[in-house]
């Protein structure tokens, strides 16, 4: 059985959420990648193990995440139940519904029938009475945004859920369903979005600045531009690498000579500040205190090692800054 890490808090940092109770910290795990059935258990069980022993409280999933469908949660169920439940009121656990999750009407978007249903399931995937926070994991066009909304406070009520969070939503209708759910006095404390130095989406949207004024948090996904923003990229496409064996999330079109010029001269600023290129673009993340954590993905727990590296050096000079963004803005 194992066992934690006496020395687990001793150096990691946790930031309130928004103005909630709720602290996270500054590094999440995401689940994302590399917890489903065509990933090896043994592996997982030890990035989780490595993640917990070092501060990392914050375990992120969501439905439909594998491949296959739901096995992720299913594989995180099973290492809950055989090594980490004695850690229970120690972690976040959280997981999401929004995306096609099972065939027919009922299995996608944000009617109130599917999201209930779909945090049912998700529970007895992950053996768990309840998850730390659920989210909609996308906004529905056609879904009326009370009924949504309606859903999340549902379930926050029937205890299945202690925080409810929103994920990929815009600025403006973050303000809507904010005001919808605190009418209903329901825990909405964070968002969750895609954010690095490449995708500024939620600063052109009005999300972060939006979600900072209405005091909510951000934890940021997809930090390092799906492997972009990492030294992966810097001479070229490896054989090994995601966009030559997948490209499902990353394909070759993404990495022009003009992309690869930008990794280039992002990768000396990272050096600069003796960072590799990957803390230096989880570090800039974290750059103000609009966002809460960043999720990070691994593949072996030594990557994990590695990004926890940034934590006490995510300052930023303004000429470091203006350095970054004429380089993205080239």
């Amino acid at each position: 059985m194992y066992i934690a890490d006496k020395k687990r808090y001793d150096t990691m940092v946790y930031n309130r959420c928004g103005k909630s109770g709720l602290k996270l910290p500054v590094v999440s795990l995401g689940l994302w990648h590399n917890f489903g059935d065509t990933s090896i258990y043994e592996n997982m069980k030890q990035m989780c193990f490595t993640s917990f022993d070092n501060g990392i409280t914050h375990f992120d999933l969501a439905n439909n995440y594998g491949p296959a469908y739901g096995s992720a949660e299913r594989n995180f169920g099973k290492l809950f139940r055989e090594e980490l439940h004695p850690y229970r009121d120690e972690m976040l656990i959280s997981t999401k519904a929004g995306f096609d999750m099972w065939e027919g009407p009922y299995g996608n978007w944000g009617s109130r029938k599917y999201l209930i249903a779909s945090l049912d399931q998700s529970l007895k995937r992950l053996g768990l009475d309840y998850v730390d926070i659920f989210y909609h994991h996308r906004m529905d066009p056609e879904t009326p945004l009370e009924e949504t909304m309606g859903a999340l406070d549902s379930i926050v009520r029937s205890g299945k859920a202690l925080y409810v969070g929103l994920s990929n939503y815009d600025g403006p209708t973050l303000k809507k369903a904010t005001e919808i759910l605190t009418d209903l006095k329901c825990p909405f404390v964070i968002n969750q979005n895609r954010y690095s130095i490449f995708d500024r989406t939620i600063e052109n949207n009005g999300l972060k600045d939006t979600a900072y004024e209405l005091g909510k948090g951000i934890i940021a996904f997809s930090p390092l531009a799906q492997g972009l923003l990492t030294k992966r990229y810097l001479n070229g496409i490896p054989a090994d690498s995601r966009i030559a064996t997948d490209g499902r999330f990353l394909n070759e079109t993404a990495l022009t000579s003009e992309k690869l010029s930008q990794i280039q001269a992002l990768n000396e600023i990272a050096m600069e500040r003796g960072q590799t290129l990957a803390e230096m673009a989880l570090s800039w993340i974290l750059k103000d205190d609009k966002v809460t954590s960043v999720l990070i993905g691994a593949s072996k727990p030594e990557q994990i090692l590695d990004n926890i590296k940034i934590i006490g050096h995510t300052d930023f000079s303004d000429e470091e800054l203006k350095k970054i963004d004429d380089i993205v803005n080239s």
